[in-house]
């Protein structure tokens, strides 16, 4: 997008070839940083009444890489390789959250091919709220409450444009015009910072503090045994994680590295699906989010966890047992899922397999058996390995004895919940390693449904038992390397280069 004849911009800055990642992802940072300055500096002057000559523009910074062969690379290989010759261009946004994966990311390119990558200055407008770190109303709030009016705001800044968001390159959609480069990347940089900052709304912590491992759950049980957990390692020195992060940005400081906290004020009220960290070195510990009930909430997190390029994320939750002879508090590992929950249909056919992933199948079947202290045939006691239905009515047992019950049968389903087949669909969407591990709070085709006292009695035997398993199946993948975990189930045969 040109930036126009009467636009104020920052001095135009030529592109520069680097062969080494770190410098590149420095001049990734030092573009950033000028460029979004220049945005700050004029819309707060405009917000203290100063007139403005002429529309305020800055881009975003961006990479590109020309290949000129088709030789093969390692077949091995999952990510960081382009699919074919030409040039391929990504923007990007916040080095400073990235910088990890922009060095890993750049390097395994610079190293794959043997060419430089090109740094410079993309024709992505950055809007103006995306200057800002936090929402643009808190950052600016010291300026006065009313903004000046007599001109819309887009008239003078670029805003946010859901037009140019969309997720065309993870849902294969995405076609390149003439002369435009190929896709680098899943996410652009706008459509990356609006998910960073409905990340902040949503879960009331930034998205700084979020791990590479993300735990779902449905229920507060699970967040509030995860937070004593938490809390309960931070005292005893636990060399694995630094501190525990709560919504509100409540900070609990690891005893081994000083006053134990907690720093901070809890909200009056929670946020919407409050998230909970474990952090560890790197962003290598824990993320726990409870997105509640239903399909939606499912895919709304994930669509937004996805541009922080977790390792891997799992659904720890409920379920409804469809085996007679399954009973409650037993386990369930879902290697199939039937989608009846429709939020991603238009995005993800249903004829598109969700495959199961080894890495996490094996992480969660281990863990399991080393916390039950069950192994072999005797696990079987305790879980089951199968199918899992997501629905989006949560009332589905009371559609009586038709259809319903019919297709459950025939697709050989032994668990039922609202969420699980959202997270693992989204997961092979966006390229993260999924999996799932419910466990069975009721069995309304049994008889046995989820009343006050069972379900009480329920959550004190079984909520810290998973949990245990998940957080040991987690501690199981971090010693995967990446490259390993990132399997190539989860990529297509005309892929972009970074993970």
């Amino acid at each position: 997008m040109p930036a126009g004849p009467d636009a104020q911009t920052p001095p135009p800055v030529a592109s520069e070839s680097f062969r080494d990642a770190a410098a590149a992802v420095d001049r990734i940072a030092e573009l950033y940083e000028r460029n979004t300055a220049f945005l700050r500096t004029h819309f707060e002057a405009w917000r203290r009444g100063a007139p403005l000559a002429a529309r305020v523009r800055a881009f975003y910074p961006e990479i590109r890489i020309a290949t000129a062969t088709h030789a093969p690379l390692d077949s091995r290989l999952s990510y960081g390789f382009v699919s074919g010759p030409g040039l391929h261009a990504t923007t990007v946004t916040r080095p400073d959250l990235y910088r990890r994966y922009l060095l890993e990311q750049i390097g395994l390119l610079i190293q794959n091919h043997g060419v430089p990558v090109e740094i410079g200055e993309s024709r992505e407008p950055i809007p103006v709220h995306f200057a800002y770190k936090r929402d643009i109303n808190l950052e600016t709030e010291q300026l006065g409450q009313d903004w000046p009016s007599d001109r819309p705001l887009r008239d003078l800044f670029d805003v946010p444009d859901l037009a140019a968001m969309d997720d065309a390159i993870a849902n294969g959609t995405h076609r390149s015009a003439p002369g435009e480069p190929a896709p680098l990347a899943l996410f652009r940089a706008a459509r990356t910072d609006y998910s960073l900052h409905r990340l902040a709304h949503y879960t009331g912590t930034r998205p700084e503090r979020f791990q590479n491992f993300i735990v779902f759950t449905n229920y507060q049980f699970y967040v509030d045994a995860f937070a004593r957990m938490a809390r309960e390692r931070m005292a005893a020195g636990d060399p694995d994680y630094e501190a525990f992060v709560e919504p509100n940005e409540v900070v609990t400081q690891n005893a081994r590295l000083g006053p134990l906290g907690p720093v901070g004020t809890a909200p009056l009220r929670q946020p919407p699906m409050p998230a909970f960290h474990l952090v560890g070195g790197d962003h290598g510990g824990i993320t726990m989010i409870n997105i509640g009930t239903g399909p939606s909430n499912a895919r709304n997190m994930t669509d937004h966890v996805a541009v922080l390029r977790p390792h891997a994320w799992m659904m720890l939750g409920h379920c409804a047992g469809l085996g007679a002879a399954q009973r409650l508090g037993d386990y369930v590992l879902a290697h199939g899922y039937v989608r009846e929950d429709h939020v991603l249909d238009a995005e993800l056919p249903l004829w598109v397999p969700i495959p199961a992933l080894a890495e996490m199948q094996v992480a969660l079947e281990q863990s399991v058996a080393e916390v039950t202290g069950l192994a072999g045939y005797e696990l079987k006691r305790v879980m089951r390995t199968g199918t899992v239905v997501s629905v989006d009515n949560r009332n589905w047992e009371l559609a009586g004895e038709g259809d319903v019950f019919r297709r459950l049968s025939q697709s050989r389903a032994i668990a039922l919940d609202m969420e699980s087949a959202t997270i693992a669909a989204n997961g092979f969407r966006f390229r993260v390693p999924y999996g799932t591990l419910l466990c069975v709070s009721d069995k309304p085709l049994h008889g046995e449904i989820k009343l006050a006292g069972m379900a009480g009695e329920f959550y004190r035997q079984r909520v810290g038992q998973h949990l245990e398993i998940g957080l040991k199946a987690v501690e199981k993948l971090r010693a995967h390397d990446r490259e390993r975990l990132h399997s190539r189930k989860l990529r297509s045969f005309a892929e972009v280069a970074f993970q």
